[in-house]
């Protein structure tokens, strides 16, 4: 047989037999009981229901002794992170991305995969790709390659459809977007339930660090003018640092049209037009550490010819 134990939260009770309501979480806990110096023992609990412990843990102890009833954070959930890294010639950035990604997904106990799409890189990003899939395995490290450079829209859309995880994660492989970010994405869409958590450069403390002035103002430029246009909701519309509910995700790329760059400032203006919520996480965008930047006259060109049909179309 079992009792049903209910207690809050970092609470000590001294008597061993004592019930305590445990309050409401937004994720599970794990509950440490301890006798004296004896070995605690774990019990995993969730959101709606009660422990269940055997009743030979409550009777028969002695009321000189005091039992330790804890509840600690525990993330092992039924949530599951995909990381989508679309790549061209990233040989160099991707193996630190990589263990960035897996340290702070490590520490902070949730379940992930990284999905990797190269676009037939010439540099062997592909061949290092395959070597780090050796050493993480394949549940973690997921190869979804391409022949060819198809555009940054069709990679998400190439990756969601491998994607195994009930959030996606959608970062740029450069270093530009630092994993140590991941656990506070993670933390405001809990907070608020969000469909969409985007990164801003442009709130709070974050930032943009290694741009030059002409580059910083384009930027800031490009921001305030779809700011003015679209309304879009969101402080950052250009980033491309965002966690988004798996299943929103795929509506919103099938209501998408745009490719590149572009595709990132659409996928903010459909969510805002089709009612999901969208919170903000402020970050730090560090230029990237190797490689040359993807960003040229042609994506400026295909940015403006995007913001002109968003504005007329929405």
């Amino acid at each position: 047989m079992c009792n049903i134990i209910k207690l809050k939260k970092d609470t000590i009770y001294p008597k061993e037999n004592q019930y305590k309501t445990l309050d409401a979480t937004m994720s599970p806990y794990t509950v440490h009981i301890s006798l004296y110096q004896e070995k605690p023992q774990n019990i995993t609990i969730s959101k709606h229901f009660p422990i269940l412990i055997s009743r030979h843990l409550c009777s028969n102890i002695p009321r000189r002794w005091c039992w330790r009833w804890r509840a600690l954070p525990y993330n092992m959930s039924k949530n599951k992170y995909s990381v989508l890294l679309p790549t061209y010639n990233e040989r160099d950035n991707l193996p630190l991305i990589v263990w960035l990604l897996v340290k702070y997904f490590e520490e902070s106990g949730h379940q992930f995969e990284i999905i990797v799409i190269d676009d037939g890189s010439p540099d062997g990003t592909l061949e290092v790709a395959k070597q780090l899939e050796k050493i993480y395995g394949k549940e973690k490290i997921v190869l979804r390659p391409r022949a060819k450079k198809l555009g940054l829209g069709t990679a998400y859309i190439h990756g969601i459809k491998h994607a195994t995880g009930n959030f996606v994660f959608i970062m740029d492989a450069d270093l530009s977007h630092h994993p140590k970010f991941i656990p506070e994405f993670i933390k405001k869409q809990q907070e608020g339930n969000y469909d969409v958590v985007s990164g801003t450069r442009y709130r709070g403390n974050g930032g943009v660090y290694g741009w030059d002035l002409k580059r910083k103002v384009i930027s800031r430029g490009a921001n305030l003018l779809t700011q003015i246009l679209l309304r879009p909701g969101a402080s950052d519309l250009t980033g491309s640092f965002r966690l988004y509910r798996k299943d929103v995700l795929e509506k919103l790329v099938q209501s998408c049209v745009s490719k590149g760059y572009v595709f990132q400032m659409e996928m903010i203006v459909r969510a805002r037009q089709l009612g999901y919520t969208i919170g903000e996480v402020p970050i730090s965008f560090v230029d990237r550490v190797y490689g040359e930047s993807k960003l040229g006259g042609s994506e400026i060109i295909g940015f403006a010819k995007g913001l002109l049909y968003l504005f007329a179309t929405t």
